[in-house]
């Protein structure tokens, strides 16, 4: 069954993803566009380097192309953020980027862009969803690839300079180049590299990469910037004596950092250090989103700026509502995505990694140092996160005890409340834990967070094993 989560619809390769099921999808939303009325604004779709996504792409427009929508083809591997961008930027009412993103490399995905460059809301890829399942193969119609180039229902573009202009547009371009910093790349064999290559050169900046070439296996690692999978970058920071090392996973809309000493810099970091620069350096002004398993040390930076933390459930379409909803400055997750006001709807790691080398350079301050500063100012917070692999019966299990009988273990800590907004959130004085079950894989995960590394993995330790789960620190 064709089922869209978090992050689109994603399925294991030859399973799930399928080109029948493909096709169906690409019915289905080409149907949804006449309905609408709006089959002819024309509908953007790219594609990363993932197996089979640039197939996948061209099986998607067939259909679509024999149903009538005009489509413009990015004739390209591309970030995604860059397709979202470019939904917004030609003012189309639909688009979509054949992507799996963070997933492992025997799963591949589509994710689905409304008016704006936004992410499919429920609302939208529901009921999609079921009319795609509905769909008998029979019921489908096509049109070869290159009768739909011929027939000018298909157009090649190359939006690339559009989208870069625009980042560039947003960074203090003239304090990088005054500064100059090194910066080791990784676009972990994903999307990223022409983009930031041509952002940081274009700044002077001195560039060395990894991992670079085309290999849909991710170097056999999972292609999500985290500790485990940047040790390769790690050393390379240490060994060119960078300044800052950034990774972008497969499809670049989220990013992992290394700091000058060759250490990890969380997504949590990240988001509020850069939420504290927007406020304390540029002086510009607003309220934050963050999801609801997200670092809370968010909400300490927005209350001594005299501004607000909105939580919101998983899911980056969350996020951007939000910011819509309360004109927010900044809005992130503890995965790696984030955005800025004023820049695309959606996580870009493209413009990320551009706003911290800026970053660096304004402050003329090692990444170190700005993070002693953060800590220094409002205190430290640690997150323990851990997930597991579940069975349709361990599912139904875990989901019956947290969700339906809402039953809790006892922490040894008074609970200021609970929340089951997405999954079960339970607050502390000092901190939280949830629980919840992933959107894009049969998997539950545990995060908490507390003022101490022990105190956070207690915390899971007794979550886990009120929910039947195998604890291994």
């Amino acid at each position: 069954m064709i089922q869209f989560g978090t992050g689109g619809w994603r399925a294991v390769i030859g399973d799930g993803f399928t080109r029948a099921n493909i096709r169906r999808v690409a019915c289905a939303v080409a149907r949804r566009m006449k309905r609408e009325g709006v089959a002819q604004e024309g509908f953007c779709i790219g594609y990363d380097r993932r197996f089979l996504s640039r197939e996948s792409a061209i099986w998607f427009s067939e259909v679509m192309a024999a149903e009538g929508v005009r489509l413009y083809f990015v004739n390209l591997a591309a970030p995604t953020p860059q397709i979202m961008f470019t939904v917004k930027h030609m003012g189309l009412p639909y688009g979509a980027a054949v992507t799996a993103s963070h997933n492992p490399a025997i799963y591949n995905g589509i994710k689905l862009f409304t008016r704006g460059g936004r992410d499919a809301t429920e609302d939208v890829t529901a009921p999609l969803a079921e009319e795609a399942n509905a769909l008998a193969e029979e019921e489908i119609p096509s049109m070869t690839f290159e009768d739909a180039l011929d027939a000018d229902c298909v157009r090649f573009i190359d939006p690339r300079d559009a989208y870069l202009d625009s980042i560039m547009a947003k960074i203090d371009m003239d304090a990088i180049r005054a500064r100059r910093p090194r910066v080791v790349l990784d676009p972990m064999y994903g999307v990223s590299l022409t983009g930031l290559m041509t952002i940081l050169f274009t700044a002077r900046c001195d560039v060395d990469v990894i991992n670079d070439r085309h290999d849909a296996f991710f170097g056999g690692h999972l292609p999500a910037p985290n500790p485990d999978t940047l040790r390769d970058l790690q050393g390379s920071v240490a060994d060119h004596h960078a300044d800052l090392g950034i990774a972008t996973d497969g499809d670049a809309d989220r990013l992992g950092i290394i700091d000058e000493k060759g250490r990890y810099v969380s997504a949590n970091d990240v988001l509020v250090l850069l939420y504290y620069y927007l406020l304390r350096y540029k002086g510009w002004k607003g309220a934050a989103v963050r999801n609801i398993a997200t670092t809370h040390l968010l909400d300490r930076v927005a209350a001594a700026f005299g501004e607000t933390c909105i939580e919101v459930p998983v899911g980056f379409k969350h996020i951007s509502a939000g910011m819509e909803a309360h004109d927010a400055l900044i809005g992130g997750e503890s995965s790696g995505g984030l955005t800025v006001r004023g820049h695309i709807s959606g996580k870009d790691g493209l413009y990320a990694a551009s706003l911290l080398v800026e970053m660096i350079s304004v402050t003329r301050k090692p990444l170190s140092a700005l993070l002693r500063e953060l800590t220094d100012r409002f205190g430290v917070l640690y997150m323990a996160e851990y997930d597991w692999a579940l069975t349709v019966k361990s599912r139904a299990e875990i989901h019956e005890k947290l969700m339906e009988k809402k039953l809790l273990p006892d922490f040894g800590l008074p609970v200021s409340r609970v929340s089951y907004m997405d999954g079960c959130k339970v607050y502390f004085e000092e901190g939280w834990i949830i629980a919840r079950f992933s959107g894009t894989e049969p998997r539950v995960r545990i995060f908490a967070e507390m003022p101490t590394k022990a105190r956070a993995r207690e915390l899971v330790r007794t979550m886990a094993a009120f929910l039947g789960l195998e604890f291994h620190d």
